[in-house]
C-alpha cells in the first residue's frame, strides 16, 4: 500500500487533515482475486488496461470506505466527499487522495465522463444511509448507481456500443445481485444491510432476522429460499437482456470479455440455485469452471 505523505494544508475534502493515504483509505483486504469476474483481463487491449486498473482501484477504495466497520458514518461520508472533489479536480491536490487524482488524470486523458465515478460515490454514500430496499425496482435503482457505471466506463473506453448502454446496464445489475446473494448474510450481520426486496420477504412471511436465524438452523429456510429464488428469476431476465451486449460492441476484445462474463454469471446463478448461498462456504466457481466459462464466452465471439 502507498505510504506517501500528503499536505495537510491542501486537503481537498474538507474532512480534516489526513497526513497519509492510510488515514483516508480503509482497505478491506479484498482484491481482484475476490471478484467473481475478470478485472482488466488479457482479453482487453494492453494500452487500455492501466486505465481499467485505475478505475478498479478507485472503485475498490471508495467501496472499502463505505464497508468499513471501523469508521463512523459521518467520517465515511466525509472521506467520500474528498474522493468526489479529487476525481472532479476541485481544490488543491492532497496526496491522501492520490487514487482519485490518478483517476482524474485518466479521465482527462481518455475524455471519459467523470459521471461513471461520481455515480459510484453516490451509491456508496447510499450504502451508508440506506439499509433496506422496499422492492425490486428500488434495488435496481441502487444497482444502476453501484454497478452500471463500471460497464459504462468500459464501453466508453472501448469505443462504445451500437446499442447504447442498456444491455451493459442489465449485465452489471445482474452481477451486483449475484454478489448480494453470495454475501447477503455477511452484509446483514456485519453492516446491517439487506439487499433482498422487502416486499418479497413479506410475501414469504419472513423478515430480515431470518438471515440471522440461519446460523442456528445451519441452513436456509424454505421461506428464505423462495426469496432467493425469486431474485435469481429476476436476475435471469436481466441476463437474457445482457446477451445482446457482445454483438453490439465496437471492440471485439471487449465483446469477448463480456461474453465470458455472461457465461460466468449464468454458471453462478445455476450454482446459487443448486447450493445454499448461506451455507458455510461461499458459493463461487472452481478454477476449472471459471476458465471454461471464459473460454466458452470468448470463443463464441471469436468464431
Amino acid at each position: 500500500m502507498p505510504t506517501a505523505k500528503g499536505n495537510p494544508g491542501a486537503d481537498v475534502s474538507g474532512a480534516g487533515s489526513p497526513n497519509s493515504i492510510s488515514n483516508v483509505q480503509a482497505p478491506s483486504g479484498k482484491d481482484a482475486a475476490y471478484e467473481n469476474f475478470p478485472v482488466g483481463s488479457w482479453l482487453l487491449p494492453a494500452a487500455l488496461r492501466p486505465h481499467i486498473a485505475r478505475y478498479y482501484a478507485f472503485a475498490r477504495a471508495i467501496d472499502d470506505i463505505a464497508d468499513s466497520p471501523d469508521l463512523a458514518d459521518a467520517e465515511k461520508l466525509k472521506r467520500l466527499d474528498g474522493y468526489e472533489k479529487a476525481v472532479l479536480g476541485k481544490g488543491r491536490k492532497n496526496q491522501a487522495y492520490d487514487i482519485a487524482h490518478q483517476m482524474h488524470d485518466s479521465l482527462n486523458e481518455t475524455g471519459i465522463s467523470p459521471d461513471h465515478c461520481v455515480d459510484l460515490i453516490t451509491a456508496f454514500k447510499q450504502d451508508i444511509t440506506k439499509l433496506r430496499y422496499r422492492d425490486w425496482d428500488d434495488l435496481m435503482g441502487y444497482c444502476l448507481l453501484s454497478a452500471a457505471p463500471v460497464g459504462r466506463f468500459l464501453l466508453d473506453l472501448h469505443g462504445g456500443s451500437n446499442n447504447g448502454y442498456g444491455a451493459s446496464d442489465a449485465l452489471c445489475q445482474a452481477l451486483q445481485v449475484i454478489n448480494h446473494l453470495q454475501d447477503c448474510q455477511d452484509d446483514f450481520l456485519s453492516l446491517d444491510r439487506v439487499y433482498l426486496p422487502e416486499d418479497w420477504m413479506v410475501d414469504a412471511g419472513i423478515d430480515v432476522q431470518e438471515l440471522d436465524a440461519v446460523l442456528a438452523k445451519d441452513h436456509t429456510s424454505p421461506a428464505l429460499r423462495r426469496v432467493l429464488d425469486r431474485c435469481l428469476d429476476a436476475t435471469g431476465t436481466l441476463l437474457a437482456d445482457a446477451r445482446l451486449l457482445p454483438g453490439g460492441l465496437i471492440s471485439r476484445r471487449l465483446a469477448m470479455e463480456s461474453a465470458a462474463i455472461i457465461e460466468i454469471a449464468l454458471q453462478l446463478t445455476r450454482q446459487l440455485r443448486e447450493r445454499d448461498p448461506l451455507g458455510p462456504n461461499r458459493v463461487k466457481l472452481s478454477k476449472p469452471d471459471y476458465l471454461w466459462c471464459c473460454a466458452k464466452g470468448a470463443l463464441r465471439v471469436w468464431m
